[in-house]
């Protein structure tokens, strides 16, 4: 495990580095492997930001917050993976001694609706990606959706055989898309 703390319209000192990696540490105690931890401290129109992303064993946790100190921006982001790690683990232990579960027969699949393309408009893409897929059901997909604060999440699911979506939707549910080729 390394912690990679970046700076962006700032210089990161050495003590800022060293307050950093110390709260980190906390976090990090709580699982047996953690990937390289990525800490970026920014300044933006005279806030300090902190954002910070720990991915631990198939989940990833990132939180950000900004405030006119920046350790106090570091100690409330620590916070925040904090809760995020617990409230992880407490969903972890309910579905390992919760004999019966509720889970839906069937996840409803949302139709999607045929795209309107301008015809001479041409699409640019500015950003690419690439992560790694861990297979998972969709109760937890959504669960790592909502703990990255995402409106949409991308995964391998090993009942379905494919990459399905799931989303959150305006009225505060959820839907899965599931994709066939025809």
């Amino acid at each position: 495990m390394a912690v990679m703390v970046k700076g962006r319209n700032t210089v990161v000192s050495p003590a800022v580095k060293a307050y950093v990696e110390k709260k980190i540490e906390k976090v990090t105690r709580q699982f047996k492997a953690v990937g390289d931890i990525q800490a970026v401290l920014k300044v933006q129109n005279g806030m300090h930001i902190a954002e910070i992303t720990v991915p631990a064993k198939g989940v990833i946790f990132r939180a950000q917050e900004a405030t006119k100190d920046m350790y106090a921006s570091i100690d409330l982001v620590v916070e925040k993976i904090e809760r995020q790690v617990h409230k992880y683990k407490t969903k972890l232990m309910k579905r390992k001694y919760n004999n019966f579960r509720d889970l839906p027969a069937e996840l409803p699949v949302a139709e999607p609706e045929p795209a309107v393309q301008p015809e001479t408009e041409e699409f640019q893409i500015i950003r690419s990606k690439s992560f790694v897929m861990h297979p998972m059901t969709p109760d937890e997909a959504i669960l790592q959706m909502n703990l990255l604060n995402h409106d949409f999440f991308m995964f391998f699911d090993p009942d379905f055989g494919g990459v399905s979506v799931v989303y959150r939707r305006k009225d505060g549910n959820y839907g899965l898309l599931a994709p066939t080729v025809e």
